[in-house]
């Protein structure tokens, strides 16, 4: 009975492991579509005016940064659920 025991608590961590890893997986997916957009949409727009082409890439960049915050807020909520 004990045996019984220990397997399902070793059971329980493991899926606990897997379910974090997969929230994770599905929180990455967001901002790498949103990074994706972002840049696509800054090459667009240089490519259309080049004299703007500073201030674009300076939005460019705090677009991905914004975006990615997204993505590093997601990796916390996983180490949260991991470690918790």
């Amino acid at each position: 009975m004990i045996d019984l025991l220990a397997q399902a608590d070793t059971a329980v961590d493991g899926l606990k492991a897997v379910g974090a890893g997969l929230g994770y997986g599905l929180a990455a997916i967001g901002p790498g579509v949103g990074i994706g957009l972002v840049v696509g949409n800054a090459i667009t727009a240089m490519a259309r005016q080049p004299e703007s082409a500073g201030m674009v890439r300076t939005t460019m960049f705090l677009g991905i940064a914004f975006t990615e915050a997204l993505a590093l807020i997601g990796f916390v909520v996983f180490i949260l659920l991991n470690f918790a």
